[in-house]
């Protein structure tokens, strides 16, 4: 599976599980980490931790399984590493103190609207 459609089907699951503020950075470009990071946050620990599950339960049901998650007790910041995209799960004071967008900002952000047709953009772009 590519790891736009990856990404698209994470959103949709972190979407369906009222994730709050969802930025999806590519950042294939710039690192050999992953294609794309998504980050979201929650906004209590049983948010932040039922988006993990609904992102696991969807991507596994495809047969997509994690390479590791780390953080799912505590739930201040969970973080599934697919490979190919990697998923940032954050409580909302977490994610200010971490500011991954920031740190990341030479990658491009994408808008959900946008991940059908990143492929083609990203081809053209290279």
């Amino acid at each position: 599976m590519e790891p736009r459609e990856m990404a698209e089907i994470a959103v949709k699951a972190l979407q369906d599980k009222k994730a709050i503020d969802i930025k999806i950075i590519d950042i294939g470009h710039i690192s050999t980490l992953a294609d794309y990071f998504i980050i979201a946050s929650g906004s209590n620990r049983n948010q932040v931790q039922a988006m993990a599950d609904a992102v696991d339960e969807t991507l596994g049901k495809l047969g997509i399984n994690a390479k590791g998650m780390e953080g799912y007790q505590n739930a201040n910041w969970i973080l599934l590493d697919y490979g190919d995209i990697v998923v940032h799960l954050f409580d909302e004071e977490n994610r200010l103190f971490y500011d991954l967008e920031r740190i990341w900002r030479d990658g491009r952000v994408v808008t959900p609207e946008s991940l059908e047709s990143a492929d083609t953009h990203t081809e053209a772009d290279n």
